[in-house]
């Protein structure tokens, strides 16, 4: 009997281990997990909710869901897409829900009916605990030793982490890791003090063409939120290399400087007499902190914002810019851009170009997503795609 070693038992490795055991039930398999807990990221992610995927309304191309690994994923994708990954979970006994914000859940609301399930599906592999991989050898045999022992076919499927050193040897090109999905740390107290605030706004770094629309959460450290965590995926290896230091800029309407400025032109002729302060065009507290930051007074009269009051006013509504004082980590979620690079992988198989039998699946790739449910969707549909050509290999 073929034996398969899968090196990691997050949502990547026991997807593939749970559809190799479902095609084919004498599959020898051996899990691997340095940790003391398989699925460790699977039961804390989306809030303990678990955001299995995402219905990909709105997505115009999927370099805007996956900032890396575009190529790749449209091709899993076509091999198991969003919609596969819904019918599985519900054939084995996980009705999933559809919010307004295209993210979808557990009917159940709890991480922990997608750990459950994942783990009977894939009941009869020997999955070992606090158990780390240290080296991955080929044989003259065309076969594999993992920590010295022998099998057929192995997938790695490790996540995000910093180093790889048990693929040391094997000549892969790996692309250095760097943080993604985080919030910014805004050193600036008078926005700081809006926190709790939630705005639909355009976030982006001033000097590049990093930008993101979305809700924007001003928190008690600066900024988080939808628009946020997408502008740090898209921007990942920007900041790393910039030591996560720049100049935010944030437009609060999302629109143009000449659609703002002709909006404050009408507010003005309908309400020559009305304080500015009195007629928000956002959230009372955000309005008059834009009102300070335009330098105008308290008490100030549409009829008295003049040209010069007006401009000012357009460019903190449309530019509104502070300074970025490093990352957070969102939550205790964690996602890295880089990994093991494309060019090693047949994008098609998932199998290495090199090594017959070698596969990688999710995180470990040079692959990542905005937040949403796309990357453990990337982690359905990578898992899948290795079990099924490493079934291919096998038979």
């Amino acid at each position: 009997m073929k034996r398969i070693a899968i090196i990691g038992a997050g949502a990547a490795g026991c997807y593939c281990a749970a559809q190799l055991r479902q095609m084919k039930a004498d599959a020898s398999i051996t899990v691997f997990e340095a940790g003391s807990k398989p699925l460790a990221k699977v039961a804390i992610t989306g809030g303990g909710r678990c955001n299995l995927t995402n219905d990909f309304e709105g997505i115009r191309s999927l370099a805007d869901a996956y900032p890396r690994g575009e190529r790749l994923m449209k091709r899993a994708l076509k091999a198991f897409s969003n919609d596969d990954t819904i019918r599985w979970f519900t054939a084995n006994g996980v009705p999933c829900v559809l919010q307004d914000d295209h993210c979808w859940f557990p009917q159940s609301q709890d991480a922990m009916d997608v750990v459950r399930t994942l783990l009977r599906a894939m009941k009869g592999a020997d999955i070992r605990l606090n158990t780390k991989v240290t080296s991955i050898r080929p044989t003259p045999a065309r076969r594999y030793e993992v920590n010295g022992e022998p099998f057929d076919c192995v997938v790695v499927t490790t996540g995000g982490a910093q180093h790889f050193p048990f693929l040391e040897g094997l000549d892969l090109e790996i692309v250095p890791p760097v943080p993604s999905l985080f919030t910014f740390n805004i050193p600036d107290a008078a926005l700081k003090a809006l926190m709790g605030l939630v705005v639909e706004a355009q976030i982006g770094l001033q000097g590049t063409p990093f930008k993101a629309d979305g809700p924007l959460l001003i928190t008690d450290w600066g900024l988080s939120g939808p628009a946020t965590l997408k502008l740090s995926a898209y921007a990942a290896r920007h900041l790393a290399s910039n030591g996560y230091k720049g100049t935010v800029g944030i437009n609060w309407l999302k629109a143009g400087e000449n659609e703002v400025r002709e909006e404050l032109r009408e507010a003005s002729a309908r309400n020559p007499r009305k304080l500015v302060a009195n007629t928000p065009l956002l959230q009372q507290r955000l309005w008059e902190h834009l009102l300070a930051k335009a330098g105008l007074r308290e008490d100030l009269r549409w009829g008295e914002l003049g040209s010069k009051g007006l401009n000012r006013l357009t460019s903190v509504l449309t530019n509104d810019t502070y300074p970025l004082g490093g990352k957070a980590k969102f939550r205790e979620e964690f996602v890295t851009a880089g990994g093991v690079g494309l060019s090693n992988i047949d994008l098609t198989t998932l199998g290495s170009k090199r090594y017959p039998g070698l596969f990688f699946a999710g995180e470990v790739l040079d692959i990542d997503a905005i937040t949403g449910g796309f990357n453990l969707q990337a982690a359905w549909s990578t898992g899948y795609v290795c079990a099924i050509n490493l079934l291919n290999t096998i038979s």
